[in-house]
């Protein structure tokens, strides 16, 4: 992790990004400093003003706005444990006692909502118009993000979901969005939910905009699916398996097409991601009582479970790397069953035979194209 201080017009804090050694890679961005310049302008004019705070990443905007007690919602289950460690490291700057997420987002309405713009074109359609409906009639939407990062479509993604009333010029890169209330509703809005058919079993799989290839089967998915009956097989009836980083939820709706004697859990760091695995498991299998985990991987007494079925992610905030991989891996080992099987598939060229090595004494090679490869691996 890389730790450094943020220097702002509220003061200083010290922040952590855990999951890299490169210094160039900090807690924050020129957007977050962008946001947190225009928000204590506008704050200091309205110290009583409600204030939201939208996908924050590591803590720099909740813990830089403390003194005016921001609410604060992310898709990410990883703010809580990013906050706990920045709050940490910041003893003098509170917390807020409850980060939301969009399964239990909060209810407006917000005279000041802090929006971090995100890389999907689509998520940020969802979210502009989420704010809208939460904002007070003449409340503010300050969005910024790092030019390289804006959506090619982002000037008409505003204007097709609220009113933009300034533009700022680039400052380190980041450039502000400051919006008043639309017209558009997102109850109105048809993109919410895009997703394709899994042909062998006739099933629609849909997702939500923030959600990991939404809109087509991914082919590391793709190249999995097919171990999958072999690899249940031998389960009893009953055997607890865990899709984990589920997204749409696809390998575990798999799992439970071939065997709906099993008992299936999802979990997933995005909110919106177990909300979409939850939507189709409840369309494909009614009668199902599966589990559903908001979780940044898998917390300790979750398991054992008898099967693992992991699409590991390979980068967070724009780095690329296997230390999400490796943080799922030891996870995972320590969460199977004496006999339990993990079945994974990953990018080929991250190496991961012998990062699973380090934590599960039996590796085997199940298929493998120019891109990915799958094993499965136990103790």
């Amino acid at each position: 992790m890389t730790t450094a201080v943020l220097e702002y017009s509220g003061g200083s804090l010290t922040l952590t990004r855990p999951g890299t050694k490169d210094p160039s890679l900090r807690a924050w961005s020129a957007a977050d400093e962008l946001l947190l310049q225009e928000a204590f302008e506008y704050l200091n004019d309205s110290p009583d003003s409600r204030v939201l705070v939208v996908d924050d990443q590591y803590g720099a905007l909740t813990l830089g706005l403390s003194v005016f007690a921001p609410e604060v919602v992310a898709d990410s289950a990883q703010l809580s444990s990013a906050l706990a460690q920045n709050a940490a490291l910041n003893p003098d700057y509170a917390t807020p006692a409850h980060v939301f997420s969009w399964l239990n987002p909060p209810v407006g309405a917000y005279d000041l909502v802090l929006l971090k713009i995100p890389r999907e074109t689509d998520y940020l359609a969802w979210l502009l118009r989420w704010a809208d409906g939460v904002l007070k009639p003449n409340g503010t939407l300050m969005a910024a993000g790092m030019i390289k990062h804006l959506p090619d479509r982002s000037v008409d993604v505003f204007a097709g979901a609220v009113t933009v009333q300034a533009v700022s010029r680039a400052v380190k890169k980041a450039r502000l969005i400051t919006c008043g209330r639309g017209e558009t509703r997102l109850d109105a809005w048809p993109g919410v939910w895009k997703g394709y058919e899994l042909e062998a079993e006739g099933m629609r799989i849909e997702a939500m905009p923030a959600v990991f290839a939404r809109e087509k089967l991914d082919i590391g998915t793709r190249l999995m699916l097919p171990h999958l009956k072999l690899a249940l097989e031998s389960c009893q009836p009953g055997a607890r398996v865990l899709d984990l980083a589920c997204g749409n939820g696809v390998l575990g709706l798999r799992a439970l097409a071939q065997r709906p004697d099993i008992e299936m859990t999802f979990s997933d760091v995005s909110s919106q991601a177990v909300l979409s695995a939850r939507h189709n498991t409840g369309v494909a299998f009614p009668e199902a009582r599966p589990v559903f985990l908001y979780a940044d991987g898998v917390a300790d007494g979750e398991g054992p479970f008898e099967r693992i079925l992991l699409n590991p992610p390979f980068h967070e905030g724009g780095v690329v790397g296997d230390h999400i991989a490796l943080r799922l891996f030891k996870q995972a080992a320590q969460n199977l069953s004496n006999t339990g099987r993990l079945i994974m598939v990953g990018n080929r060229h991250l190496g991961y035979h012998k990062s699973l090595r380090h934590f599960f004494p039996q590796v085997r090679q199940l298929d493998a194209n120019p891109k990915f490869v799958v094993f499965e691996a136990g103790h």
